[in-house]
């Protein structure tokens, strides 16, 4: 009965506004925007970023859409990779970019766990459960709505971070930064709004 009433909740939650904050300090009635269906962390101060999922090799990720991030644990790769498509709304990812572009490969090769994957697995945020196919471990199913990733002050300031990690980097008042940082396990590479 307990599993059918959390898959009832969850589907219903589904149909209705909603939008999700996880790790804010101090929990607020009021969205961030009207634009938000998933906030991580405060606006600023923030000491954590959210790890993106290990996968053996971006080419086998199976049913991938552009948009997907991932981390390549691969011994030879060991990187953050986004896929694209070749043209606007396209559902066909072309090609994977490197965003991890330009930093060392990491001396000492990560391994996932050898737990088995329920490859059926996934949380959806907005969107209807009842027709949403888009695979992932956390699919954003609005279509008018974006993710806010957690913002940090500085890298400095994430003790020991992930191989796979991201953030965004917001500076400080007097020097704004805004900057999107990814970790490989071993450096941090940044991306920057060109």
């Amino acid at each position: 009965m307990k599993k059918y009433s959390i898959a009832i909740l969850s589907i219903v939650s589904g149909l209705f506004y909603s939008q999700i904050t996880i790790g804010k300090t101090t929990p607020s009635l009021l969205p961030a925007n009207t634009s938000v269906s998933i906030e991580f962390g405060n606006a600023t101060g923030g000491n954590k970023g959210i790890v993106l999922p290990w996968v053996s090799q971006t080419s086998l990720v199976a049913g991938a859409v552009p948009g997907t991030i991932v981390f390549d644990s691969r011994a030879t790769e060991q990187k953050i990779y986004f896929a694209k498509a070749a043209t606007p709304n396209s559902t066909v990812v072309s090609q994977w970019v490197d965003l991890s572009v330009g930093a060392l490969t990491p001396t000492t090769a990560f391994t996932s766990d050898a737990n088995d994957e329920n490859t059926a697995a996934k949380v959806l945020v907005g969107g209807n459960p009842l027709t949403d196919s888009t695979p992932g471990v956390l699919v954003l199913g609005d279509t008018n709505k974006a993710m806010v990733l957690p913002r940090v002050s500085s890298i400095a300031d994430i003790v020991s971070p992930s191989a796979g990690m991201m953030v965004f980097l917001t500076g400080t008042p007097t020097a704004p930064i805004n900057q999107l940082a990814v970790f490989n396990g071993r450096e941090w590479s940044f991306w920057a709004k060109q």
